[in-house]
């Protein structure tokens, strides 16, 4: 008998025919792919472009892991599911907090619906810092590469980890801690085939190797070998990222940035202003927590209108816009955002004050994300899609509707 489709946040999701495979790719954007495919070292990702479906999607801005990867399991913009970085100024606390505990959730995930379903569901993320949120009320395994060395029944819903996919555990800062969720996901389809499993790596490399180099090719090509086995293995491959990727330096190597604390302390008096990066997350060393977007709180006493005017003068700054406009533009929700969003250029990047931002773990010039010019992301599939609907653009968080409700059976 036909399982019931399972709703979940307004849309309806059906059960998998087979094995399902949704793979968020940190930072990646379509030229990583293309290059790899041009340099001939990722013949299964060649195959999913020309046999399967590849769209041009949009990511959710602010272009920034957290918020992307939440809108994927959920099928909905932040505006629905209230993550819209991973910091943010908590007013009720008064306090400046990581968005990472589950509690900010206001939502369910896809996931969570259909385990509760009966699904036998799997998550394995890069980084600890989404594994609560991507958990949350999941009846299943959920467990991060970062510390799979500590992962138990009770919470994770598996135990032994490193025995089973056989690799040490990997370091933060690296490439191996994004092959160490390939390999476990590829384990867990051959040991325990879960029915949807869900896949996110770190985006190390890319903040590091531009399209092209040689270690991004060699990135690629790793993930590509293991994709090949979870297709061998029987799985759909639905494949995405959380957001691109940008070059953020001047001539000189050095990081493009502009520092707002700095401009408005200058503009209005120490301290008057505070300034948000959205980007800050515990794993700053490869990005100095200098990212493309970033949020500012003023007293109701300073003209916002004449500061926003003033910072759009600016060269280097895309947007500088109300509360009010950058919820209704981006869908985000607008308790969660200071009282004006400032946007910077593709090359440039935000900042708060200079002397507080740690640059000396940079050991390559900066690459990051966080704006409009980050968004635009690769939506692949490993079959034909049949009756998308008639949108001008898909969606990084459409990822589970085309997968589970328009690929063709073949």
């Amino acid at each position: 008998m036909e399982k019931t489709a399972v709703v979940v946040n307004g849309r309806a999701y059906r059960w998998m025919a087979r094995p399902l495979v949704v793979v968020c790719v940190d930072g990646c954007e379509f030229d990583y792919i293309h290059r790899a495919i041009e340099a001939r070292v990722a013949p299964f990702l060649a195959r999913m472009m020309q046999r399967g479906a590849a769209f041009e999607a949009d990511c959710v801005v602010p272009s920034f892991t957290n918020p992307n990867n939440l809108s994927i399991v959920t099928g909905v913009p932040p505006s629905v599911h209230g993550i819209c970085g991973n910091y943010f100024f908590d007013r009720e606390a008064n306090a400046e907090v990581m968005m990472n505990d589950p509690k900010y959730l206001r939502v369910g995930t896809v996931l969570a619906a259909f385990a509760q379903a009966g699904a036998n569901v799997a998550v394995v993320t890069a980084k600890d810092k989404l594994r609560g949120l991507l958990g949350k009320d999941l009846r299943g395994v959920c467990f991060s590469a970062e510390k799979a060395d500590q992962c138990t029944l009770a919470e994770n819903g598996i135990s032994a980890v490193l025995e089973l996919v056989a690799k040490p555990l990997p370091s933060v800062y690296s490439a191996d801690l994004s092959e160490f969720v390939f390999a476990a996901g590829v384990r867990l389809m051959e040991t325990q085939p879960p029915d949807l499993m869900y896949l996110s790596t770190t985006d190390y490399v890319q903040h590091k190797a531009a399209p092209g180099t040689a270690a991004a090719n060699a990135f690629y090509a790793m993930m590509d070998g293991y994709l090949a086995r979870l297709d061998a293995l029987g799985a759909t491959i639905a494949l995405t990222a959380d957001h691109g990727m940008n070059d953020k330096f001047g001539a000189d190597g050095q990081p493009n940035a502009i520092y707002l604390q700095d401009l408005l302390d200058e503009w209005l008096g120490a301290a008057v202003a505070r300034v948000i990066l959205p980007i800050t997350d515990p794993y700053v060393v490869h990005h100095g927590a200098l990212g493309s977007f970033a949020t500012a709180y003023v007293p109701q006493s300073v003209d916002l209108p004449a500061v926003m005017k003033k910072l759009s003068g600016i060269a280097g700054i895309d947007l500088a816009i109300s509360n009010a406009d950058a919820c209704a533009r981006f869908e985000l929700p607008p308790d969660r955002l200071g009282d004006m969003v400032v946007v910077s250029a593709k090359n440039v990047v935000l900042g708060t004050s200079k002397t507080r931002h740690d640059l000396s773990g940079l050991d390559s010039p900066l690459r990051s994300h966080g704006g409009v010019s980050e968004q635009c992301v690769p939506l692949l599939f490993s079959r034909p899609t049949a009756g998308i609907p008639g949108k001008a653009r898909l969606r990084n968080f459409d990822i589970l509707d085309v997968a589970l409700n328009h690929l063709q059976e073949n």
